[in-house]
């Protein structure tokens, strides 16, 4: 199995080859490629290789065969894009290709590294149920309508007794609802930094957290992670040294390596960030996948100095998008006139439907059902992982993610861009770091990568020997 794979990849890696050349006009409609023989040896694969992959150009109608006299290509060319004139430069793997990658449109695509759930896991029939129900409803509002100025104050209210059920006392009026955790993050940008200011991650962190915070100019600090949190004598140090704005964190379920902060470390980051006036914004979007609750960093602070973020584009779905903020009053306040500002009012018509799922008594039985399945997926991927010897760094206790390392310290990015000739996205170490330490891990969707075809393709790259080891 192994070697078909890896006979796989060397198929893509040529076809990639003739793609590109096609793109960039070396080769025009009608030109000769190059021969099978001239292929081989240009590339060092076999020349049954550089005929599969001929012969599944030319099943996708890119070029053509003429019997005696070789394959030519046939495929119309595509626009002509200006950054493809002269030497092709390859996108460097960062947070933004990670995203590209995650978002492209790619039929049949294994998707081991993206962050989110399988459309038939997520709650397709309560929402469909809800859609029914506002359609049938009298009420213009919601299909008409502009949101209020905080949003939907029934969806603020249940949000408040959600978060009241996991110690984070907040009213009503102390929640502002954003159409995602993306553009929650974004407002409390805007409203805490100027440019230059520097923000304090995890790292490894989510990778969006990187690419959003670039966009707002600011400069951006890692905090090397630990399995019960960020290194606290780290988080000190960097506190003293660049005076940061905010500091950036999952600390529930973290995204990516599955941590979870312990209560010892959450007191001492509250005491620093005191000390030095510093506001934390916590991302809390993975909360329902928890078995029990671990510490919250708004909890123990009481909104005081905390931010939380938080939505259910993981649990319910991704379509109906709508997060929420919730902070101490005053800063709710201009939080709500940045939103004005930049994007005029919320989507009552995600606020009605989100209300319906949450409260239609459905959605409890969707998330402890989830809790279980992900826990089964979890401990299956952890030893698909070991047998092809990726060690997982621990066993997360919830959520979606195992972070893993390569082993003989092999470079994840070039592994990544391996996968993609195979029409496979993976999610390398460093896009998730700061500081470039991670390069021989991955991150691992724990349901995407529970699949033999994953298992096969990581066993086969591994044992080939052409990956290099990180620098």
């Amino acid at each position: 199995m192994a070697s078909v794979a890896l006979n796989v990849t060397r198929t893509g890696h040529v076809m990639q080859i003739i793609r590109d050349r096609i793109a960039r006009r070396i080769l025009t409609p009608g030109a000769r490629l190059p021969s099978v023989r001239a292929m081989a040896e240009a590339t060092g694969f076999s020349k049954s290789t550089v005929v599969e992959a001929y012969d599944r150009l030319a099943a996708d109608g890119v070029i053509r065969a003429r019997p005696g006299a070789g394959f030519y290509v046939a495929a119309p060319l595509p626009p002509l894009s200006l950054d493809r004139i002269g030497a092709e430069v390859e996108r460097e793997v960062d947070p933004l290709w990670m995203l590209r990658q995650s978002l492209a449109e790619r039929p049949g695509a294994l998707m081991p590294g993206c962050g989110w759930l399988p459309d038939d896991w997520l709650a397709g029939a309560p929402i469909r149920k809800a859609l029914r129900a506002t359609a049938r409803s009298d009420a213009d509002g919601p299909l008409t309508g502009y949101a209020s100025l905080l949003g939907s104050p029934p969806l603020r209210a249940l949000l408040a007794r959600r978060l009241d059920e996991q110690g984070i006392g907040a009213a009503p009026d102390q929640i502002l609802l954003t159409d995602s955790s993306t553009q929650a993050l974004d407002l409390v940008a805007r409203f805490l930094l100027e440019p230059g200011d520097t923000v304090l991650v995890d790292d490894p962190c989510y990778f969006n957290f990187l690419a959003l915070l670039r966009a707002h100019r600011a400069n951006v600090i890692g905090i090397p992670m630990t399995p019960n949190g960020p290194d606290v004598n780290a988080f000190a140090a960097a506190l003293a040294e660049h005076r940061p704005r905010f500091y950036l964190t999952n600390s529930a379920v973290h995204n990516p390596t599955g941590a979870t902060l312990s209560a010892a470390t959450a007191h001492r980051l509250l005491k620093l960030a005191a000390a030095h006036d510093l506001v934390i914004v916590e991302d809390d979007i993975f909360a329902d996948f928890e078995h029990t609750p671990a510490p919250r960093l708004a909890a123990f602070d009481g909104l005081d100095r905390v931010i939380r973020i938080g939505s259910f584009s993981k649990s319910v779905t991704a379509a109906i998008r709508c997060g929420h903020i919730a902070a101490r009053r005053d800063w709710i306040e201009s939080l709500a006139d940045l939103r004005i500002a930049t994007s005029m009012s919320g989507n009552p018509l995600s606020a009605e439907i989100l209300h319906m799922v949450l409260t239609d008594g459905s959605y409890r039985r969707h998330i402890e059902s989830l809790r279980t399945r992900l826990a089964r997926a979890t401990a299956r991927t952890m030893k698909r992982l070991r047998d092809v010897g990726i060690e997982p760094w621990i066993a997360p206790a919830a959520g979606l993610f195992v972070w893993g390392r390569l082993p003989g310290g092999r470079d994840a990015a070039a592994l990544a861009r391996v996968a993609l000739t195979e029409n496979i996205v993976l999610a390398p170490g460093n896009v998730f770091s700061t500081n470039g330490v991670w390069g021989d891990y991955l991150r691992f969707n724990v349901v995407m990568s529970d699949d033999d075809r994953v298992s096969a393709f990581l066993a086969a790259a591994l044992k080939s020997g052409r990956l290099p080891a990180t620098a």
